[in-house]
């Protein structure tokens, strides 16, 4: 109740011609404005370059994700290519190929991996 008369007797004394200073100052104003428009209605206010900067550290992390699945991937392919005998391991482990006098046998377990 108490704040509610304080700002009827704002508007009061406003009517009146009793005008505060803050109100009256046109710096204050224009710093006031300004706050509200880059909080609010700025294509760049608060809450989007909040969104940026989360977006910006989900990258970074992606980033170095993806960094370090690229040494993997390249330390694997130096190990394929150097020699025979581990390009043919690969070759057998992954895509099931064989030799003409071998026989393949997979065996599958009933448990699901987790």
């Amino acid at each position: 109740m108490a704040k509610k008369n304080k700002w009827k007797k704002l508007f009061v004394n406003m009517r009146r011609g009793n005008i505060p200073w803050y109100v009256k100052n046109r710096y204050v104003l224009a710093i006031v404005a300004f706050l509200v428009w880059m909080t609010f209605f700025d294509r760049n206010n608060a809450v989007e370059q909040y969104k940026i900067h989360a977006q910006l550290s989900d990258l970074r992390s992606k980033k170095e994700y993806y960094a370090e699945q690229i040494k993997i991937v390249r330390k694997e392919k130096q190990e394929l290519f150097t020699s025979m005998a581990s390009l043919e391991k690969f070759a057998r482990e992954h895509y099931m190929m064989k030799k003409a006098n071998e026989d393949l046998f997979v065996i599958v377990s009933d448990k699901k991996k987790d």
